[in-house]
């Protein structure tokens, strides 16, 4: 009996010793898993944080690129605008540029007009002179007193010597004068140098202020056909026929009355010496010259219409 319940006292010690290990075992597997549930748990959170941390800075990093491509976009704005005042100043300075070229071409044609103008000028000026230093020659290597224009080539006569008063029939000391005068005048401008730039030789008759204009009008023409008259009588003396033929063709004449009064110094009608004959001649292109001033004037009068409308538009853009 007794070794009966000795062996099932062993056998109780043996499942109480098992049961105590297997309770260890559990309790240790149970410390275990808490462990390792804290750890995962501390991991979870700390993986939590971490996206979250993430995500903010991400968010942020959002934002600037936002805010950065906001101002890109307004930056590209600034410059399509910017683009477009320079298309529109392209097409400014491209209409500018023709305009100029249009000017410039204008200019040049004006400008070669001027020049070709201008040599004609130089050309009559030229055979002017030549013209008015010849007769002036011509008159001191004969001895003969005259008063002519310098600028001009015309002989003025004092009509007191030439005809009576109030009377046109030359005096024979006038027709003297006539006859040292005219021959040398004619004989210079109608030579081979000169005639071909003739246009007329010309007779003016002028009066004193005296009497009436109608009256006065009549007396300076009768005046003035009257050397004319005795031009053409002599000129058979000096001139062959063939000059003789051009001198019809170049005389012109003329009775002004008692205009273009001569004044003395102290500005009052000099009487004796506005009673005169002058006779003077004209080169075939100064009317071209005169007509070539009225141009040029009329050019500049444009030029500075058209300066004052380039500046016009000029401010205006």
């Amino acid at each position: 009996m007794r070794k009966r319940k000795k062996s099932e006292e062993d056998g109780f010690n043996v499942w109480r010793s098992y049961s105590d290990m297997m309770a260890g075992v559990l309790l240790l597997f149970i410390l275990i898993m808490c462990v390792t549930l804290f750890q995962a748990q501390k991991s979870y959170n700390e993986s939590i944080k971490e996206r979250d941390d993430k995500i903010a800075l991400q968010e942020q990093y959002t934002a600037e690129i936002l805010a950065q491509q906001s101002e890109l976009d307004e930056k590209n704005s600034k410059l399509s605008s910017q683009d477009e005042q320079l298309d529109k100043q392209k097409k400014l300075l491209a209409e500018l540029a023709a305009q100029l070229k249009e000017q410039q071409a204008s200019l040049d044609e004006k400008t070669s007009l001027l020049a070709t103008q201008q040599k004609k000028i130089d050309n009559i000026i030229g055979v002017k002179a030549d013209v008015i230093e010849a007769l002036q020659k011509e008159f001191s290597k004969n001895n003969v007193s005259v008063d002519i224009d310098a600028q001009t080539g015309a002989l003025t006569l004092n009509a007191n010597v030439l005809f009576d008063y109030d009377k046109s029939e030359l005096t024979d000391e006038g027709k003297q004068e006539l006859a040292d005068i005219l021959p040398i005048y004619c004989k210079v401008l109608l030579q081979k140098d000169y005639k071909k730039y003739l246009a007329e030789i010309i007779i003016d008759g002028y009066t004193d202020t005296d009497g009436d204009y109608s009256y006065n009008l009549q007396l300076s023409q009768q005046r003035s056909l009257a050397v004319a008259q005795y031009l053409l009588d002599i000129q058979g003396n000096f001139l062959d026929s063939t000059q003789s033929a051009n001198l019809q063709n170049y005389l012109t004449v003329n009775g002004h009355s008692m205009a273009n009064p001569v004044l003395d110094a102290d500005g009052n009608v000099d009487k004796d010496a506005s009673r005169r004959v002058e006779i003077k001649f004209r080169l075939k292109d100064e009317e071209m010259i005169d007509e070539l001033n009225q141009i040029m004037s009329s050019s500049s009068d444009t030029a500075s219409a058209d300066t004052a409308s380039s500046s016009d538009n000029t401010s205006a853009n």
